[in-house]
């Protein structure tokens, strides 16, 4: 896995956890700081899977991809309970 990818998912994780902060609490501006971060979270992983594509080709990138999807699912209700 790409070191992009990591950070990524940190970067989306930390955004979404700061936005939903910013609903809870009324502050506007947490929630748009929050989005941003998860968008430039998205855009790194986006870049480090395509780094890991480019590196070794697999066939197996689509249940890989749809692992990384769960997981983050998952981790998106946890944060919201």
């Amino acid at each position: 896995m790409d070191k992009d990818r990591a950070e990524g998912k940190v970067k989306d994780i930390a955004g979404r956890v700061e936005r939903q902060v910013g609903e809870w609490t009324g502050d506007k501006e947490a929630q748009v700081k929050g989005a941003a971060k998860q968008v430039e979270g998205k855009v790194q992983n986006a870049w480090g899977k395509t780094k890991d594509a480019v590196k070794k080709p697999s066939t197996n990138q689509a249940e890989q991809d749809q692992a990384d999807e769960d997981e983050a699912k998952r981790r998106d209700r946890a944060a919201n309970e």
